[in-house]
């Protein structure tokens, strides 16, 4: 069964590099790559980072439906195309969705089962350094992610889990362990459960009235 994870969290605080790093250890995760209207930064590439698009061809897709969820950040559009969740739902695999708490938000009111997670910086501090330290944005793109992540961390609470990325290794293996138990939940296990239970049935106490 197929498990949709949304994954979200303000600029700068590490979710890109965390998620390269489950993602690169399990293959049973479907990775969707987001679409946009924005130009590439920095060492981004076409069909890795972002599916980059030009603006009509979005608007286009959006109204023939293609997309899970899409909305205008900046003057920019981003959306989630059904390809990867129809891909996730033939292949067997968990899809992880990278998007923000908006596109969240629309996500949960088409797959309300969906399971979301939030990584935090642990402080504002930490997260300028980080921002400044890529390198790839001016004063003022910095200090609007710093008011953008002010307001994103205060919807936290609508998602499931919280992880505080303070060091590389155990963030990624917190993210991963949240991955793993989602799978065995027992809701999530009845395809296998079932012919586990097949092997017992002579052993099973008949109920009454039960034809032998």
């Amino acid at each position: 069964m197929t498990n949709v994870f949304i994954v979200s969290a303000p600029s700068g605080s590490g979710k890109s590099t965390l998620l390269r790093r489950v993602l690169a250890e399990d293959d049973r995760l479907l990775f969707s790559i987001s679409y946009t209207t924005r130009a590439p930064r920095g060492v981004e590439i076409q069909g890795e980072s972002y599916h980059y698009i030009p603006r009509r061809e979005f608007e286009e897709r959006a109204s023939r439906g293609e997309f899970l969820e899409w909305a205008e950040v900046f003057g920019n559009y981003y959306g989630t195309h059904r390809f990867y969740y129809d891909r996730a739902l033939a292949t067997g695999r968990d899809l992880v969705l990278d998007i923000d708490v908006q596109g969240a938000r629309q996500l949960r009111s088409k797959v309300p089962e969906a399971i979301s997670i939030f990584i935090l910086a642990p402080s504002r501090e930490i997260l300028e350094q980080r921002l400044r330290s890529r390198s790839e944005d001016p004063d003022e793109v910095i200090e609007r992610r710093l008011r953008e992540a002010a307001e994103e961390i205060r919807n936290y609470h609508d998602y499931d889990y919280v992880v505080v990325n303070r060091e590389v290794d155990r963030s990624a293996a917190d993210l991963a362990a949240v991955f793993r138990v989602q799978r065995l939940r027992r809701t999530r296990m009845e395809d296998e459960i079932k012919p586990i239970l097949a092997t017992f049935a002579e052993s099973f106490p008949k109920k009454a009235g039960q034809q032998p």
